[in-house]
């Protein structure tokens, strides 16, 4: 079966803590480390975010540029995309980092309720955040929470404020948004499918449902996520040594569906992003 499976590896995020696993790579040197380790195992997109020194989040802009520098310099090649998250930041902070130009950057275009808050999204914000993508040629990779998301972000595309073809992300299992259901995630590929046939789309589960979600977009011929950011466990009793290894447990799977893992440059292809900085 020749279809490349691209992993992209979430190997900070804002949440979690060293107190969780002491494998989350929080400062700049230790995030490239992990990464590098990452990529070598099959990842060929790092999704970054940065933390303070207290580990708290943040969208210093030149925190994200260090670490850019770090990425390109020891895992050439990979495609960078930074976080534009809303618990690292308010209002248009979140994108301060865009000029440095990444590969990719997250875009959320809508709202929802997370786990203890509502996660803001004003059609303002993502109209701003989607203008600032095309100005710095950054390719979103839009993070649909809801149904409505996926709507969204092929009404942006048909109005020009994000060009095609998508990428669009299905989150799944965050507390109080779309849980992870098959019946549903099915039904994303097929309104996704539907509404832009040229799109191309990842599967990304949090917590325990990472693993479910990385089998079942594999299984359908998708992309998928894995990573410190959204699981820190290999199991309910076993923390995960690195963000290497939930790389190579998703590698396996793929092996177990017959999916190619693709490597950065067949994934800068899919994308339509440049071959080399």
């Amino acid at each position: 079966m020749s279809n490349p499976c691209i992993i992209c590896v979430a190997i900070t995020g804002s949440l979690p803590r060293k107190e969780d696993n002491p494998a989350v790579p929080i400062t700049v040197a230790e995030q490239i480390e992990s990464t590098q380790a990452a990529f070598e195992a099959g990842a060929s997109i790092a999704h970054c975010h940065v933390r303070n020194d207290d580990q708290t989040p943040s969208s210093d802009p030149e925190k994200f540029g260090r670490l850019m520098e770090g990425l390109k310099q020891h895992c050439p090649g990979m495609i960078i995309q930074l976080s534009t998250g809303g618990r690292s930041g308010a209002g248009e902070a979140r994108g301060g980092m865009l000029p440095l130009a990444p590969d990719m950057a997250s875009l959320s275009v809508g709202s929802n309720n997370f786990p203890t808050r509502v996660y803001e999204n004003p059609p303002q914000l993502v109209q701003w955040l989607a203008d600032e993508m095309r100005t710095y040629a950054v390719k979103p990779e839009i993070e649909a929470f809801d149904l409505s998301h996926i709507h969204q972000a092929v009404a942006l595309a048909e109005q020009g404020s994000i060009t095609s073809p998508l990428y669009v992300q299905f989150v799944m299992g965050v507390k109080n948004s779309m849980p992870a259901d098959k019946p549903t995630f099915d039904f994303y590929i097929e309104t996704l499918k539907r509404l832009a046939p040229d799109a191309q789309w990842c599967g990304a589960g949090i917590g325990a449902n990472q693993y479910v979600v990385n089998e079942w977009a594999i299984a359908a011929g998708g992309h998928t996520r894995t990573g410190l950011e959204d699981n820190v466990r290999l199991d309910r009793d076993t923390l995960a040594p690195s963000n290497a290894a939930l790389v190579e447990r998703t590698v396996a799977l793929c092996e177990k569906y017959q999916r190619p893992v693709a490597t950065w440059q067949q994934a800068r292809d899919i994308l339509g992003l440049k071959q080399s900085y």
